[in-house]
């Protein structure tokens, strides 16, 4: 058994993303305000000031606390997000920005309350699904009956179904309002997962899934914005210079970047739309090339690997399901943001886990780095 001290390969490979991260930055940074040199690090500083440093700080936090003192209070925690997603629709406090309601102002300062819906809504989850599998076999079926589990008792088989669809629904609702679709499929398929794992009825998440996916087709067929985005994934080609330009920017400056990239601050990145955010990994590929991004992807897949592995070593039900649910939130986002660039997927507007500008996702990823952490100082 590991007491008090943290998995060091999970910390490391942390470090190194957020460091890859850091020197990406800087360097698009440098040519998006070319022709200004007193602002070249502009959005470093800042992602360094809004992001990171509050971000260690409340992932330290998060690595100290007790894990029974998060269980006890997360509802709290959630309720009081959830107020905040409200907000961003009151005149005056929310901010709108390309037709979307997502952020709260405070002076030069923004807070994206959907951000923090991530790791709050898999601890409330976790905390929940703990407590209605109280009854069912050891926590030892994560190591032995990893890629299968156990029924819950017939008499509770339905009433967790019932609830985990209402407070999935209320959420999906606030997030469809912003909207937020793509941080509400990151929510929905994290969810399954934990639900899955939970030794709950595999017909439960069969249905879930369907009804998932009819309600995105819908989402997708009542919003132009969305179906446009599907149309360029199934054609490639469509409008090079309209609908598909971000795309076809994306692919060109992935595929200029060879084996070794053009190093850093080389790129032509500045005719990629959204090249800090949601295009990060596009301007990264470019500028470090086939091994460059190799690594990075390499190093997401260690950071799942040891996320998972914590999971299947905790002592209890929650940590178990909480260590589940923060390692798929960061792989599946990171693979569905990677995956758009390259044209595997849609295009989204998610950030790069570590990677992308932008404080409130950042500050929520370390939450969720420091509670892992904390899990893996007591495993079995």
């Amino acid at each position: 058994m590991s007491e008090n001290r943290p998995d060091y390969i999970l910390l490391f490979a942390t470090a190194i993303l957020i460091i890859l991260g850091i020197s990406v930055l800087g360097s698009v940074s440098i040519s998006m305000l070319e022709g200004e040199p007193s602002q070249y690090t502009y959005f470093l500083f800042r992602q360094i000031i809004v992001g990171l440093i509050p971000g260690f700080i409340l992932g330290f936090i998060a690595f100290k606390i007790s894990l029974s003192f998060l269980k006890k209070w997360i509802p709290i925690l959630l309720l009081i997000n959830l107020a905040l997603m409200i907000l961003v629709f009151a005149p005056k406090i929310g901010i709108s920005s390309g037709g979307a309601s997502r952020w709260i102002g405070f002076g030069q300062f923004f807070l994206q309350p959907s951000e923090f819906l991530k790791p709050f809504f898999i601890f409330y989850l976790a905390a929940w699904l703990s407590k209605q599998v109280q009854n069912s076999p050891s926590p030892k079926f994560f190591r032995e009956k990893f890629r299968w589990r156990l029924p819950l008792p017939n008499s509770a088989s339905k009433k967790p179904l019932l609830f985990f669809l209402i407070i999935i629904g209320f959420t999906s609702s606030l997030l469809i309002l912003q909207p937020d679709v793509s941080t509400l499929g990151i929510i929905i398929a994290t969810a399954v997962i934990m639900y899955f794992l939970a030794n709950t009825p595999v017909w439960h998440s069969v249905l879930i899934i369907l009804m998932g996916a009819t309600a995105l087709a819908f989402l997708i067929k009542t919003a132009p914005y969305r179906l446009n985005r599907l149309l360029v994934f199934l054609q490639p080609g469509l409008e090079p210079m309209g609908l598909g330009y971000q795309l076809k920017q994306a692919l060109i400056s992935i595929g200029s970047g060879g084996i070794l990239g053009l190093g850093l601050g080389m790129g032509v990145q500045r005719f990629l739309p959204q090249p800090m955010s949601d295009s990060i990994f596009a301007v990264f590929a470019e500028e470090t090339g086939f091994i460059g991004s190799l690594v990075l992807i390499s190093v997401f897949l260690v950071f799942a690997w040891q996320g998972f592995s914590i999971a299947k070593k905790a002592r209890d039900r929650f940590s178990q399901l909480a260590a589940c649910g923060i390692s798929s939130w960061i792989t599946i986002q990171a693979f569905i943001n990677i995956a758009a660039m390259v044209g595997i997927l849609p295009l989204t507007g998610i950030p790069l886990p570590f990677i992308s500008y932008g404080g409130s996702h950042l500050v929520a990823e370390l939450i969720g780095v420091g509670v892992l952490l904390n899990i893996s100082k007591n495993t079995l």
